[in-house]
């Protein structure tokens, strides 16, 4: 959530920076907060003033009592009673301005730093970077979903039929390179520096408002009505959660989380060609990694998570490049995200992987997740990005390392999962 103080104080940049997100009405929604803002502050300023008459009244009363002014005393008595009259009926009003207050200020979406690009759709998106040969495969060579049947590795109809579509059964060489994938992607994380959390993967609303999922995604997230708990589609909202209502200190900073867990989408909407096989899922295996910082050391944070992500894939071998996502394409909580993807040999297109985003002090905002800095707090800077989502990799894999005698696994792997061919 963005602070008021700043919109106060930089509204045409606000404005300004909103509409590099495409987010609807800014100039409307930014005038809607900061009339109620005043509404809020005039109705506070008159409470305090009528408390004040009324405390000042009491101890008048008691002094006419005491010098006999009997009918001094009533008059005083009868204004006293107004005053509680008039200051319950502007608390009131104080809530409903707070209530309308807060109901703006968690519609708005995060600014985007000013690297940011212009433009509306994916198709605006800049490549920063790419590494990586596109590899060539023989003619026979399928795409992920066919060989999966081919080499009987994971098994859809199956899912579909225990669960439904989008909930894939990995057995036998296919669940073993998951775990492989989870294992060895949680061991370079420790090499970097993060700690491994296991985090619960339901959450209450607390924590989906924190980092920004409620209300902006609610319609994508599988609720479990009966004891209203969300199942959480990436594991940065519980382990950002840690921190919430949290004042650090410098010893405990920098934080560096990262954790497996299953994440939940309901993706709805989703339909086409290009959500086959492995490439959009309703359940899938993703490591997060998580940091919390100073703001003056985010962005430096930011660079070395894209570096911790580029790391993974090159020692997988797959082809990948980097997109600074322009305004349009944003997430709603994110200041700046680059989207890592791999190239899928057979499909013939890139598909996303990773996403690496900073989210300055918007979640620790919502999240009250604060620090002391000369005997004051501030607001601190939070920042993930999956390193990596397991479906798509595999998908690549798949693809990418066919042969004609078989499946090869990147030689990273194989100590995880103990063969080099399916």
């Amino acid at each position: 959530m963005l602070q008021l103080n700043y919109i106060k104080e930089n509204k045409q940049v606000t404005i300004d920076s909103l509409k590099r997100k495409y987010f609807k009405n800014a100039e409307e929604t930014i005038e809607i907060v900061l009339r109620i803002d005043q509404n809020r502050r005039e109705t506070q300023a008159e409470l305090d003033s009528t408390l004040a008459r009324a405390n000042a009244l009491a101890k008048e009363i008691g002094g006419l009592m005491k010098a006999g002014k009997k009918e001094e005393a009533e008059v005083a008595k009868a204004e006293t009673a107004e005053l509680k009259v008039k200051s319950k009926a502007l608390e009131e009003e104080l809530k409903v301005s707070e209530s309308e207050l807060y109901d703006a200020m968690v519609t708005i979406p995060n600014l985007p730093h000013g690297s940011v690009p212009e433009g509306r759709t994916p198709d605006e998106n800049i490549t920063i970077f790419e590494h990586g040969p596109i590899p060539t495969l023989h003619e026979a060579a399928l795409p992920h979903w066919e060989l999966i049947k081919q080499y009987d590795i994971i098994d859809f109809d199956l899912g579909n039929k225990i669960t439904g579509a989008g909930f894939p059964v990995y057995k036998g060489k296919g669940a073993r390179i998951q775990r492989a994938m989870i294992n060895f992607f949680l061991d370079e994380a420790l090499d970097a520096g993060y700690m491994e959390i296991q985090p619960p993967i339901l959450i209450n609303k607390e924590s989906g408002f924190g980092t920004g999922q409620l209300p902006d995604k609610e319609g994508q997230m599988y609720h479990s009505t009966v004891d209203d708990l969300y199942l959480i589609p990436t594991a940065e909202v519980p382990v950002t959660n840690i921190y919430r209502d949290v004042i650090l200190s410098d010893n405990d900073l920098p934080i560096k989380n990262a954790a497996y867990t299953p994440c939940f989408r309901r993706e709805a909407g989703s339909w086409g060609a290009h959500v086959r096989g492995l490439n959009r899922l309703h359940q899938f295996d993703k490591i997060e990694i998580v940091q919390i910082r100073k703001p003056e050391e985010s962005y430096q944070a930011l660079d070395e998570m894209v570096e911790h992500v580029k790391s993974l894939l090159e020692k997988l071998q797959l082809p990948y490049r980097i997109l600074r996502l322009c305004g349009g394409d944003m997430g709603f909580t994110s200041a700046l995200t680059y989207d890592f993807e791999v190239y899928s040999a057979a499909q013939k297109r890139w598909l996303e992987v990773s996403s690496v985003s900073n989210f300055e002090s918007y979640q620790a905002n919502r999240l009250k997740l604060r620090y002391k800095v000369d005997g004051k707090t501030q607001l601190l800077h939070t920042l993930n990005g999956s390193a990596l989502a397991l479906p798509r990799i595999l998908a690549s894999i798949l693809e990418n390392f066919q042969t004609p005698e078989g499946i090869k696994i990147p030689k990273v792997l194989v100590p995880y999962c103990g063969f080099e061919m399916i």
